[in-house]
């Protein structure tokens, strides 16, 4: 958080209200040797409604771009500024070049929690916007700026202190931490995403104690829901870079996808994260499953694949808990029965690559 006087302390203009503004890292950096630059994800801001807390609250919600050598800021960019939505926007952006116009964009791709992919330009000296577009059902943004990507929000979705609204994606955002991959053999991006869920509540006064949950909201107002007439929830995504289009999709009509994505040399995807506890070998060119192996727990894990002896193997933690059994006990409440608990246990499975 600036402190007054450093850049973008103007945007904190109620008091202290910096002090205790939130914005947290929770996951390590993206670095780029050729600028000597390491971009970070930060979180939303605190309490969650943005009308107690005016201003644009930098450096929340945003990627950063920092010189590894000094720590000073070199650019940065804000997804949704004044967020309202709990969309921390904490993954590191992946660091990829692509083709826009005929030109090669040193690209900046961001698969946000807001329900955007974000595709940016990274400089020495700051970030660019390029394009943006919904990846899941959001209905927040009406619109983006062309020059600065800024979005224009619709004021009946953000809520406020005493104000309800439902919004899309959920807070959970179409996609969580769960890290994206990038294929340069495909030129695609796979996105675990979450597509078809709304959270609707209402902020209430708040007072700042250290040690306690600072978030405003009214507790008995927080409504979890499926939008009406969803065929799916959990979508495996493949989007092409240069031509800013999703090329194909696997959707998994009875559960969210909580699965980190492996993308490898030989052309096959690697993910879990679905509450059937399966852990699925896809074809990166269509999405087509091509293996299947249930574990004894949901696959939140973040899949590896190393060399021993001259064979190959993938590795994997089963292990469901945290936002993926929370977001589970939502569905269930919202459609009882047909999201039960999924079984707990943490353990390491390794493949072998025949």
């Amino acid at each position: 958080m600036p402190a007054p006087g450093e850049p973008g302390s103007e945007t904190w203009p109620k008091g202290d209200e910096w002090k205790t503004g939130g914005g947290p890292v929770w996951i390590t950096g993206a670095y780029d040797p050729e600028t000597n630059l390491t971009f970070w994800g930060t979180g939303n801001a605190a309490p969650w409604m943005g009308d107690q807390r005016p201003g644009d609250n930098l450096y929340t919600s945003s990627t950063i771009a920092l010189d590894a050598t000094t720590g000073k800021i070199k650019g940065h960019f804000q997804y949704h500024p004044n967020d309202s939505w709990d969309w921390d926007e904490v993954n590191p952006p992946i660091l990829v070049d692509y083709q826009r116009n005929g030109k090669t964009v040193k690209g900046l791709v961001y698969t946000a929690r807001d329900g955007y992919l974000w595709m940016l330009e990274r400089t020495a000296d700051k970030i660019n916007f390029v394009d943006g577009k919904p990846f899941v059902k959001q209905n927040v943004f009406t619109k983006l700026d062309p020059e600065t990507g800024r979005p224009e929000i619709d004021p009946a979705r953000k809520p406020g202190t005493g104000k309800r609204a439902e919004f899309c994606p959920s807070l959970w955002g179409g996609k969580d931490w769960p890290p994206v991959a990038y294929s340069p053999k495909t030129r695609l991006l796979y996105v675990p995403a979450n597509d078809n869920l709304c959270h609707a509540f209402t902020g209430e006064p708040v007072t700042y104690t250290p040690g306690q949950r600072y978030t405003g909201v009214a507790a008995a107002s927080v409504v979890f829901s499926v939008a009406p007439g969803a065929d799916h929830i959990g979508e495996l995504q493949a989007w092409n870079l240069d031509t800013g289009q999703k090329v194909w999709s696997h959707p998994f009509a009875n559960s969210p996808l909580w699965g980190p994505v492996l993308a490898t040399g030989g052309g096959v995807l690697f993910a879990g994260g679905t509450n059937d506890r399966f852990f699925r070998a896809f074809d990166a060119a269509n999405g087509k499953i091509l293996w299947e192996f249930r574990t004894g727990s949901g696959v939140n894990g973040v899949p590896v694949s190393f060399q021993l002896d001259g064979k190959q193997y993938i590795a994997v933690k089963s292990g469901w808990g945290v936002d993926a059994a929370r977001m589970q006990a939502r569905l269930n409440l919202t459609r009882p029965w047909e999201y039960p608990d999924v079984p707990q246990g943490g353990s390491v499975w390794v493949f072998a690559l025949e």
